[in-house]
């Protein structure tokens, strides 16, 4: 863990190699005259439009949308199956009946799907306007680097790996309180960066952003909940005779209240994952490398946090303009993996658009523990 000592707080990276830019950004960050002890840049940390990403924060009396972003509650599932084996041709005809049952990126279904009362009783003002494209949203899987991912274990059982969010659902509400945020601190000539505009606890839009970020969870639950429902169902119609073992959940960019340093502090984990210890974590890979279950070590100076992806080696932009369509397809059929880049729009989520898993792995020995081992056999992103 390298340390940088910054105007009112410090920050303390996991990342032995950050970008320039991304110190540049969380040096603001420290600035904040609510920020409590330290920034916390875990080590697959990068540049990003607003701000540094994953990375965690403590606040006190405040909570800041554009911190929590616009992919709130964003989840990770594993199940793993009764399968030891897999031949190529069931894989591929899952994958295809998968892509049959879960539309991806923007596409939904045509017919709005019922939502349950208890979903329905966390609604407020975004839920109410956003209700019917909620509805034709569930059971689908987002862009970027959501993903559904057969795997295998080192003990060769056959894995299911989900990675998806609550849709344009939570962008709507995170870009409301934005700007309510916004508003708001403009009208108290606030000093504070504009990017990290915040909303007072216990204010009434403190407790309606909450109540909306309830909704949104209840939603990405459902949501996730509802592929894999899918994702089983296209097993057991090729293989018929097989078992699913309880899932395994692990959620990443949030706003919890947390007591850290013996003080009630608001936790953001913008592309974090909690890692207290003994709980169990997912850290996903790019599609061409492993994916790792993990147990968490408590380590107070992450906030008992670890990382959650790989994070990126070079934009996505940079990735479609430089990396080659030729060389990344064989770096997937070499390790025969069912995959879905084609063209080099699809480029931007190839394995070498992403950091080194070992260098990251390594950075958080002292955060986590690695469990076990995932090798991707097929993918399914946009």
């Amino acid at each position: 863990m390298k340390f940088f000592e910054w105007y009112k707080a410090h920050i303390k990276s996991w990342c032995n190699n950050p970008e320039e830019w991304a110190i540049k950004q969380a040096k603001e960050l420290t600035k904040l005259d609510f920020i409590f002890k330290h920034v916390a840049l875990m080590p697959d940390t990068h540049q990003w439009y607003l701000m540094p990403i994953w990375w965690v924060i403590a606040t006190k009396l405040v909570i800041i949308p554009n911190a929590v972003g616009v992919d709130i509650w964003c989840w990770m599932r594993s199940i793993k199956t009764s399968l030891k084996y897999i031949s190529e041709d069931d894989l591929k005809k899952i994958m295809w009946t998968i892509r049959d049952l879960v539309p991806v990126w923007f596409k939904k279904h045509k017919e709005p799907l019922m939502l349950t009362e208890e979903l329905t009783r966390y609604a407020w003002k975004i839920w109410k306007e956003q209700m019917e494209n909620a509805w034709t949203s569930l059971w689908t899987l987002w862009g970027w680097n959501h993903f559904i991912e057969i795997q295998k274990w080192s003990d060769w059982h056959i894995w299911i790996m989900i990675h998806t969010w609550s849709r344009n659902l939570w962008k709507q509400i995170a870009d409301y309180y934005h700007k309510k945020a916004t508003e708001l601190n403009t009208l108290r000539n606030s000093s504070t960066i504009k990017d990290c505009w915040f909303l007072p606890l216990e204010t009434r839009l403190w407790k309606q952003y909450m109540a909306e970020m309830q909704y949104a969870v209840q939603y990405a639950k459902l949501n996730r909940k509802t592929i894999a429902t899918a994702v089983k169902s296209s097993f057991i119609a090729t293989l018929w005779e097989m078992e699913f073992a309880e899932d395994i959940d692990v959620a990443h960019n949030y706003a919890r209240m947390e007591n850290h340093y013996w003080q009630n502090v608001l936790i953001h984990r913008k592309w974090a994952t909690s890692a207290k210890e003994g709980e169990i974590g997912i850290i996903p890979w790019s599609q061409g490398t492993k994916s790792y279950l993990v147990i968490g070590k408590w380590n107070k100076e992450s906030y008992n946090s670890c990382s959650h992806w790989a994070g990126r080696k070079m934009s996505r932009t940079q990735a479609k303009k430089n990396l080659s369509l030729e060389d990344e397809i064989k770096i997937l059929d070499k390790q025969w993996i069912i995959h879905w880049i084609k063209s080099k729009d699809d480029l931007d989520e190839a394995p070498s658009s992403y950091k080194d898993i070992d260098i990251v792995m390594e950075e958080q020995k002292d955060l986590v523990e690695i469990r076990v081992e995932f090798t991707p056999l097929a993918v399914i992103k946009w």
